[in-house]
């Protein structure tokens, strides 16, 4: 039986082997974000990222190991309810291999966003996910506006004005771009 510190350094391992064999550059701003299929974390179905367009997407890729990823569920909880009914769509995509260790996080920093499951890591890989927590702001016009690693308190903020401004863009406008 495995104690948990090497369940840990597994997962570090396999996630290192995982980043070692993407290309050296994330997922730019100005891409297209192209699509993904997605398995619920829960099983109860998928979600494929092109079924949000017109939306603004807030892609989040998270694993049960990364300290800031559970700084960034309760940053995310509050803007998934000030800003979720605004045509804002928050998914964190979990990236841990055994959903067990996903669910252990979920019963201690619960989300009330969408929350899926990247099994063979084909959106992991399209996006060049380089760090945990990895996070893609996607306009409503499928046009990735923003990358940001790693998540800190104070970076709140200007996440949120980030998110905000994709809001208010005029949807036609930002079809346009």
């Amino acid at each position: 039986m495995l104690t948990i510190h090497q369940k840990k350094l597994a997962l570090s391992g396999a996630l290192s082997a995982l980043l070692l064999s993407m290309p050296l550059s994330a997922a730019e701003r100005g891409e297209t974000a192209g699509n993904c299929a997605l398995s619920m974390l829960d099983g109860s179905g998928s979600v494929a990222l092109d079924k949000f367009k017109g939306k603004v997407v807030y892609l989040d890729f998270w694993a049960s190991w990364c300290g800031p990823c559970a700084k960034s569920f309760p940053f995310m909880n509050r803007l998934h309810e000030e800003l979720g009914g605004k045509d804002l769509a928050i998914i964190g995509v979990n990236l841990d291999e055994n959903p067990e260790d996903a669910q252990a996080f979920l019963a201690q920093y619960p989300a009330n966003f969408t929350i899926a499951a990247d099994k063979g890591e084909q959106c992991a890989r399209q996006f060049d996910v380089k760090a945990m927590p990895s996070t893609y702001l996607i306009g409503r016009d499928g046009v990735i506006r923003d990358v940001h690693l790693g998540f800190r308190a104070d970076e709140g903020k200007a996440l949120r004005e980030t998110v905000e401004k994709l809001l208010n863009e005029n949807p036609s406008a930002a079809a346009a771009q």
